[in-house]
């Protein structure tokens, strides 16, 4: 892994290269919510990615109620791991995508460990993921982090308690 990796909040700084990122190294399907537009990373789904990203400015506190963070490697925009507000107090549900380049170099458990600190740094007493178990990488990830994992109809449900296992530096 070169360079130190490091989470930015996404921002208008850093929202083209995280979309360039996006758009070369990943499926629209794998780095954004479902939208009506043509295949592929058309200017309606790059609109669309804006858009979708432009909402969580807010932080946790804003109408998303999602932080989300562009994953940076020696200065380099990466991928984006986001951390949501869930129903239950002290809690946030993790996702996170990496462009193909930078898969399997151990980046994903770093950047999550980062993500971990900073729900600890909110006041977070828990983080809470779903994947499918085809998701190898994801499913490493979680446990590299020490998440409880358990299937549930086709799902693997992860939770981190951030009380019992305060996050690796």
């Amino acid at each position: 892994m070169a360079g130190a990796v490091r989470l930015e909040p996404v921002d208008e700084r850093n929202l083209e290269p995280l979309l360039s990122v996006a758009a070369a190294e990943a499926e629209p399907g794998d780095v954004m919510p479902p939208v009506e537009a043509p295949a592929g990373w058309s200017l309606a789904r790059r609109e669309a990615f804006r858009d979708f990203h432009r909402a969580s400015f807010g932080g946790l506190d804003g109408p998303t109620r999602s932080q989300m963070y562009a994953i940076l490697v020696g200065g380099e925009v990466m991928g984006m791991v986001r951390m949501t507000r869930c129903d239950e107090p002290g809690t946030v549900e993790t996702g996170m995508w990496l462009g193909r380049s930078a898969r399997g170099q151990g980046i994903g458990a770093t950047a999550l460990r980062e993500l971990l600190n900073a729900a600890a740094r909110a006041g977070m007493r828990a983080v809470v993921a779903e994947t499918t178990p085809d998701n190898v990488g994801a499913v490493a990830v979680l446990k590299k982090c020490g998440a409880k994992l358990r299937e549930d109809g086709g799902k693997v449900r992860a939770e981190i308690c951030l009380d019992l296992t305060p996050p690796a530096l």
